[in-house]
């Protein structure tokens, strides 16, 4: 059989200069406040939506607008800093991340805030792209899945942990506020990046043209395909859960913060358990994740009036879901050879695609008064569009006579 090529460097995990731990709670934290920037309007969206004047679903844009950053910024930004270090790369766009969200603060009205929501999306699937290829340097193969599950957890903790805060002080100071201190996050990630991290060299010789050209690979694209239609299931729900909750389920406001702290438990679990099979099989990760969420969602519609069943399928749709994610970002990782950071990037840029996809559509099955069991059934079509994808993906693999290659990230 032909084998893939590894992905390019070498098989000696990198040292951090202060040692491993550190450097993974770092890149974790970093995670997790880019996370917590993404997620945080979803809590908050009533108190945004009524602050500018604005109604649920046009409140709703500012949330695309975030996403369509990430998507347009993770190729043009790690496209422009090819010939830069991961670690020069991430303190820049860390930089770039604070300011843009002290420009949402700043901004007046509904379309400013959008394009400042629009600037903070650029550096977001950089940085958490840039974030897991350091992880996975700084171990051995066999445990890139672990490397990768660890990293994007800061994600699942920012939906645990980041968002209901940010909920609780956009209720008690305004959304504003809560940007803000997301800010101030972001500026401790710097300082932490600038001593924890290590000082991997810079590529100079690198060239755009050559990852953009390196990404010309089936496996490549399919994977990509796969995260920008999968992922956006949870997005569909997600989104309008806070409305499900006062309109349908009619559960006291107080309560809704414990509903998205059991979604991000879900992720967070998803995350893990996710990273755990990568590491044993990755199809196998992933194709449980994609059926699991598509049954679960299809569950969604029969439990709105019922609130223990409810809160389980909160929590089961994000970790079946959260689950796909370390899979997706490890297989690109086998299959992107010179092209590790755009593939890796643009893998969040699949994501936020799936979250304009999964938002609008929500929106859509909303705006046609098919109610809000819809978006349940929305979201299993969009999880077993990403299971046929990936099935596609792998038949195609079988047929050209390759194997996948787990090698180091150097």
């Amino acid at each position: 059989m032909t084998q893939t090529a590894p992905p390019a460097g070498g098989v000696t995990p990198i040292i951090a200069p202060h040692g491993a731990k550190a450097a993974f709670f770092i890149l974790t934290f970093g995670t997790f406040v880019v996370g917590t920037g993404e997620f945080a309007i979803m809590g908050m969206l009533p108190e945004f939506a009524s602050s500018l004047g604005l109604s649920a679903s046009d409140a709703g844009h500012a949330i695309t607008a975030y996403a369509l950053g990430v998507v347009v910024g993770a190729p043009l930004i790690t496209i422009l800093g090819a010939r830069l270090s991961r670690r020069e790369l991430l303190l820049i766009l860390f930089v770039l991340f604070c300011c843009a969200n002290l420009l949402s603060v700043a901004m007046p009205t509904p379309g400013l805030v959008e394009v400042a929501r629009f600037i903070t999306g650029l550096p977001h699937g950089a940085l958490i792209g840039i974030s897991a290829l350091v992880g996975a340097s700084m171990v051995e193969r066999a445990r890139r899945g672990w490397a990768v599950g660890r990293i994007l957890s800061g994600i699942a903790i920012s939906t645990l942990v980041g968002a209901p805060f940010s909920t609780f002080a956009a209720d008690h100071f305004g959304w504003r506020v809560a940007y803000l201190i997301i800010a101030a996050l972001g500026l401790l990630t710097v300082a932490g990046i600038w001593r924890y991290i290590p000082a991997d060299p810079p590529n100079r010789k690198n060239s755009p043209l050559r990852e953009i050209r390196a990404l010309a690979n089936t496996q490549v694209l399919l994977t990509l395909v796969t995260a920008s239609i999968g992922f956006g299931g949870m997005f569909a729900i997600y989104t309008y859960l806070t409305s499900v909750l006062l309109n349908v389920t009619h559960v006291p406001e107080w309560r809704i913060m414990i509903y998205m702290i059991v979604c991000g438990a879900g992720m967070l679990i998803g995350a893990n358990v996710g990273a755990w099979i990568v590491d044993r099989n990755l199809d196998r990760a992933a194709l449980l994740a994609l059926g699991g969420s598509a049954v679960v969602m299809l569950v969604f519609p029969f439990v709105l009036h019922n609130e223990p069943a409810l809160m389980l399928d909160v929590l089961l749709v994000p970790a079946f879901v959260n689950a796909l994610g370390p899979a997706l970002q490890t297989r690109l990782m086998d299959f992107a050879g010179d092209a590790q950071t755009l593939a890796a990037s643009l893998n969040h840029s699949a994501f936020n695609i799936a979250n304009a996809l999964g938002a609008s559509l929500g929106s859509a099955l909303l705006a046609r008064q098919f109610g809000y069991g819809a978006l349940g059934v929305g979201g299993a079509v969009l999880s077993a569009g990403g299971l046929v994808v990936y099935l596609l993906a792998m038949v195609l693999l079988r047929r050209s006579g390759q194997v996948e290659v787990r090698g180091n990230i150097g």
